[in-house]
């Protein structure tokens, strides 16, 4: 697809995936419109991390998911609504539920209204494979019974929902992406593989110490955050497959332990690994594994992967040592 003076809108653009695709979409010729959340400081979250160039092409609307007010205007006349923005860390869902329906799910409702007002040509809306909770059969395709597990994953099964509902009750132009587990550059700490690499780092400086995780035997689908991005925009720029859903995804899984023994060896480090009460889910969230059947989107756009998971990595691991500095030597927090 020709991205050259589309105009479109990206919410949770200051954040992980969001960053990326905004990013991406203007080097490929997109008029961007950027939802950041918020706040005093006048921040834009990991949108400071794009060269100047990229970012002086962005319009930028701080604002909020949860005030429908804030979002009619960037919202009008886009061609493309990309809607990212969300409360994604799972363990915090158990705490404060509450804040995860207000987000994710009323959050959902004011964006698919605005996007129906504004004359929107078309939503892409982002899921989790968290909504499918440990999976039944493997590789999971689109009509894997959905089972969510954690606060976090229901809230995403409402938005899902709520978005289809206004495809099928509104006739809105929109499709759902499913991304697996995305991992890379921005991501928060508070991830698994930044956790990994981070504690790593400084293990490796001090030359001792243990890399404190929960759970190591559950198995992800692990995808490079630009493998992901790239989905997003085939999905977008395909013809038909509205009211559908599209899996991103390898294909392959790999334990948390099998990942953490990649990434000390790409450190040239070989530290013990401790299991960590504190990180560990409720016995009954706990998530065994996630692996993806991404065969729909090939057929549909041609898109695969083009990361390998070595390849990641040493993307992921050269950002986060480049960036150490940036994140504080905090005791663990959900």
């Amino acid at each position: 697809m020709d991205w050259r003076d589309k105009k479109v809108f990206v919410t949770g653009a200051d954040g992980f995936i969001g960053s990326h695709l905004a990013e991406r979409l203007v080097e490929v010729g997109a008029c961007v419109r950027a939802l950041t959340y918020y706040n005093a400081q006048n921040r834009w979250g990991w949108l400071e991390d794009l060269s100047p160039d990229v970012l002086d092409a962005i319009e930028i609307f701080p604002g909020d998911l949860r005030d429908p007010g804030t979002l009619a205007r960037p919202t009008k006349g886009v061609d493309f609504v990309f809607h990212l923005g969300a409360l994604v860390a799972i363990p915090y869902s158990y705490t404060a539920p509450r804040s995860y329906i207000e987000t994710n799910v009323l959050g959902a409702l004011n964006i698919l209204e605005a996007a129906l007002a504004g004359g929107a040509g078309c939503v892409i809306h982002t899921s989790t494979s968290e909504v499918y909770g440990t999976a039944q059969y493997v590789p999971m395709d689109e009509k894997h019974p959905i089972n969510a597990r954690s606060p976090y994953a229901a809230s995403k099964v409402a938005a899902d929902q709520l978005a289809l509902s206004f495809y099928r009750s509104h006739s809105l132009p929109l499709r759902i992406v499913r991304p697996f587990n995305t991992y890379g550059p921005r991501q928060s700490t508070r991830a698994v593989i930044p956790t990994i690499i981070l504690q790593a780092l400084t293990a490796k400086e001090k030359g001792k110490g243990k890399i404190k995780l929960g759970a190591l035997h559950p198995r992800r689908d692990f995808n490079y955050v630009k493998d992901v991005v790239e989905g997003i925009l085939s999905v977008a720029g395909m013809g038909g497959g509205f009211g559908e859903v599209f899996h991103l995804g390898t294909g392959k899984d790999w334990s948390i332990g099998e990942i953490c023994e990649m990434i000390q060896v790409r450190l040239g480090t070989a530290f013990a690994t401790c299991q960590d009460a504190e990180r560990l889910r409720p016995p009954k969230s706990e998530v065994e594994c996630l692996c993806c059947d991404a065969q729909k989107i090939r057929d549909a756009t041609a898109h695969t992967p083009v990361y390998s998971i070595e390849k990641g990595l040493d993307e992921t691991i050269a950002w986060f040592t480049k960036k150490r500095n940036i994140f504080g030597a905090k005791s663990y927090s959900i």
